[in-house]
């Protein structure tokens, strides 16, 4: 880099959520380089920690933190960091959180009380955020409205409904959450 070169502005997004919900899903679905996951396997160690009610095929876990970028311009780099789902790991939240510009609450209709601690989280630190529920093959078993009721939901936070597999929707998650900072309330 030359002298009259700066370094591009860095954004952080934090995603967030319960255990197997999703988000290093969507940071790979999204990143622009193969992400950086700390996953390790559960073992019998995690019996009684770890319930895996509604997620009984999953086998590793995120133990730190998921890292994936995308380069908009020369001028702006979007960092993405995904957090441990699990209760035992949730103090790492706190440091994650440092210099965040907004977060995602990533969301499974048939556990939706593992988000509680998320929104909460963001709430809790004036962090704007979007709630993107992950439909695993397509299953969705409640409307948005009956979502937006069950976790409680400010009308203003962005509900999006899709798979979090997919780039265009990990694109439109991120672009909700763009569009919810450039709100008048907001900013």
């Amino acid at each position: 880099m030359t002298n009259d070169q700066t370094a591009p502005a860095a954004v952080k997004i934090l995603i967030a959520g319960g255990f197997g919900v999703g988000k290093t899903t969507l940071v790979a679905s999204v990143s622009e380089v193969a992400p950086l996951r700390t996953e390790e396997y559960l073992t019998r160690a995690s019996v009684g920690v770890d319930f895996l009610d509604g997620v009984d095929a999953k086998d590793t876990t995120t133990v730190a933190l998921d890292f994936g970028r995308i380069t908009i311009s020369p001028e702006l780099v979007v960092y993405l960091f995904g957090t441990p789902g699990q209760e035992r790991f949730w103090f790492m939240w706190n440091d994650l959180v440092n210099g965040v510009l907004g977060g995602v609450v990533i969301a499974d209709t048939r556990r939706l009380d593992t988000s509680f601690a998320s929104i909460d989280f963001f709430e809790s630190r004036g962090v704007p955020f979007v709630v993107a529920i992950n439909c695993f093959d397509g299953m969705n078993t409640r409307s948005a409205a009956e979502i937006r009721a069950a976790l409680d939901l400010d009308q203003q936070v962005p509900l999006l409904i899709g798979d979090v597999r997919t780039r265009g929707f990990g694109r439109d998650v991120l672009l909700a959450l763009v569009d919810h900072l450039m709100t008048p309330a907001l900013a």
